[in-house]
């Protein structure tokens, strides 16, 4: 199956995707923001409310060398280069109190990450490797009281994560190395609630500590034997509609 190349996807659809960014940053005053207790006492104290995301990620591989990396005659290094993505989440929101809401968003992510090998004849190899990932991500919320009309959140949380174009089972991969499909990810980031009058405009930072080894190891791929372990790393930053 040939593979998506995330990067022409933005290329070719940069300019909707741009617009879409600008629309969601937009000051929004023309929408006439609530105070926070206004909105608090028409909407926040339900029970659970949900919402969408829509988000930029950035991701790489921390890489962990064999012990035999030294004794490699081919291979001098194995370097992690950001890939860009894009994220699509719903929000679904349950209230534990005053301060501390649940959350759980599960959503679909395309990422992109690089893997560079610089080899002892001063060339320099490179493999690409695209996710399509099914997210699952659980997060606890805690949000200060009002300041004017917006409240800043801290949150911390795990997310399980699947991987749809993981080649580990692949028996004649042509990449240089295999990747698993699961992977869980420690997560922990803050953000900001703006307040109006049907919804709650939220733009949230996170970043997704990966902790599971995702190198799926074969002794047929000389690159896939310098290397021990590879852990995803991900910033992601979204922009929450709620309410």
């Amino acid at each position: 199956m040939e593979k998506i190349h995330l990067w022409n996807l933005f290329h070719v659809h940069r300019r909707e995707i741009i617009f879409a960014l600008l629309l969601l940053l937009l000051p929004l005053d023309s929408f006439g923001q609530f105070n926070v207790r206004e909105y608090e006492n028409r909407f926040s104290r339900k029970p659970y409310h949900f919402g969408i995301g829509l988000g930029y990620n950035s991701s790489h591989f921390r890489v962990k060398y064999d012990n035999s990396f030294i004794y490699n005659d081919t291979l001098l290094t194995a370097d992690a280069i950001n890939g860009p993505g894009f994220n699509l989440g719903i929000v679904s929101n349950l209230r534990l109190g005053d301060n501390l809401d649940l959350r759980f968003i599960p959503g679909i992510a395309f990422a992109e990450k690089t893997i560079e090998y610089a080899q002892t004849d001063q060339t320099i190899a490179q493999q690409r490797i695209e996710s399509i990932y099914f997210n699952f991500p659980f997060s606890l919320k805690f949000k200060t009281d009002a300041y004017k009309d917006m409240k800043v959140y801290v949150l911390a949380g795990s997310t399980y994560s699947y991987d749809l174009t993981s080649n580990a089972k692949a028996r004649n991969a042509e990449d240089i190395v295999k990747i698993n499909a699961h992977d869980l990810s420690l997560d922990y980031g803050f953000g900001f609630e703006f307040y109006f009058p049907y919804f709650i405009f939220a733009p949230e930072l996170k970043i997704m500590n990966g902790s599971l080894n995702l190198h799926a190891r074969d002794p047929n791929l000389i690159y896939s034997n310098s290397l021990d372990r590879l852990f995803a790393r991900t910033i992601l930053f979204t922009i929450h509609l709620e309410g």
